[in-house]
């Protein structure tokens, strides 16, 4: 493969590396006050302002390889301005490249009807709504998706839907209006994948109840927030199923390939601005008589995280790549390699910057605190570490 970006990405990216500068960094405390300003209820007035700008630059969904709704962006193509945009935890949000909405933007825009897209897509690429992803259960192991019982069950022209659902993240965000919801049709057949579909559930419907609003290491991620949901006889019509009954494992594969991509770049650009400030504090605290950065444990620190950042984004790239002439299912040892390798990656250097900045670094004063949250929580959401290292592993024995 070849490593040199596209003259398409070297444009965009250049495009986005000056908006980040002019415009979302300084931004980030803005935001951080706002929320705070707000008791967290309300979205940022920041974070809009910044995604008109966003927009009328032509910095907008960039993640959709659709060229009539986005960038045409390949997987390759798309990792390095992925990795710009994580160097921020509002950047993604600004340009309208943030999970959950991206991966239900392809789900929409790959398996939708065209009644479905325009109802929901339409106003989800515009920026103009938001939407959430409601598949883990707190009653089983989620990690095999073939585990869920939340039941959603025919009764004429509608679906009824039952169960309890947590870490959907985004229900309580003001903006959101829709939820993908993932259920069991067919909990009798004997093809374990062949058991669950996925629904669009209007997030107004009677009866899908939030029980309560879940913290990431102390952090309520609010107003967008992670939430436990009761569904209590949610009635929507037949024609809100995706793609078709049974067909929920089939859709959910499809989504968590790139999702995965995207989430993997985002943490190495986390972690060089992480490497970069745990540089530059190095350089200006002194203890016993000379800069910490003269430390040898300091030096080795810093050389290690350089070494483990250009190692995860040259995997991940490659991933990317193999995505693009192999596809998802031709990419899956790749895929599952950098889930493995990117969140461990982020978490051992941005413990590394959080040390060098001593008790600062616990603090809300740097992103250090909360890149930490999101990355070690990265090593559970889209599948755990070892879910994917048995992947891996049962890929490479069978190739002997």
């Amino acid at each position: 493969m070849d490593f040199e970006h596209s003259p398409r990405t070297t444009e965009l990216r250049e495009r986005l590396a000056a908006f980040m500068d002019a415009h979302v960094y300084p931004a980030e405390r803005v935001v951080h006050e706002q929320a705070r300003a707000s008791g967290h209820a309300e979205v940022p007035a920041v974070i809009e302002e910044l995604k008109a700008k966003a927009k009328s630059q032509g910095l907008w969904n960039l993640f959709l390889p659709d060229s009539a709704h986005g960038a045409g962006l390949n997987n390759q193509d798309y990792a390095p301005l992925a990795e710009l945009m994580g160097r921020s935890p509002i950047a993604p949000e600004v340009f309208n490249c943030s999970a959950p909405d991206s991966g239900n933007m392809e789900i929409l825009a790959r398996y939708g009807t065209e009644a479905q897209k325009e109802r929901w897509l339409v106003p989800l690429l515009e920026g103009r709504i938001r939407s959430c992803f409601s598949m883990t259960e707190p009653a089983v192991a989620s990690s095999d998706a073939t585990n869920i019982e939340a039941e959603i069950r025919r009764d004429g022209d509608h679906y009824v839907v039952n169960g309890r659902k947590w870490w959907t993240s985004g229900i309580t965000d003001p903006r959101c209006e829709l939820i993908i919801f993932m259920g069991k049709t067919n909990a009798a057949s004997e093809d374990k994948y062949r058991q669950q579909s996925m629904l669009l559930i209007p997030r107004n419907t009677p009866g899908v109840c939030v029980v309560r609003n879940l913290d990431v290491f102390g952090w309520d991620d609010a107003p967008h927030g992670h939430s436990e949901v009761v569904y209590d006889n949610v009635r929507v019509p037949v024609e809100n199923i995706l793609l078709g009954e049974d067909r929920g494992f089939e859709i959910a594969q499809g989504r968590l390939g790139p999702g995965r991509i995207h989430h993997c770049m985002r943490l190495v650009g986390r972690a060089e601005r992480c490497l970069e400030l745990m540089c530059s504090r190095s350089k200006e605290r002194v203890a016993f008589g000379r800069p910490i950065a003269n430390q040898t444990v300091t030096m080795e620190r810093i050389a290690q995280a350089r070494v483990l950042i250009d190692q995860t984004r040259l995997l991940t790239l490659h991933a990317a790549w193999k995505m693009d002439t192999a596809g998802i299912k031709g990419a899956r040892k790749e895929i599952a390699m950098i889930k493995v390798a990117a969140p461990s990656m982020a978490c051992q250097v941005i413990d590394w910057a959080i040390q060098a900045h001593g008790a600062a670094g616990l603090s809300q004063d740097f992103i250090l605190a909360r890149s930490y949250a999101q990355a070690r929580g990265l090593r559970i959401a889209d599948g755990p570490d070892e879910v994917h290292r048995n992947q891996i592993a049962r890929l490479e024995l069978a190739t002997h």
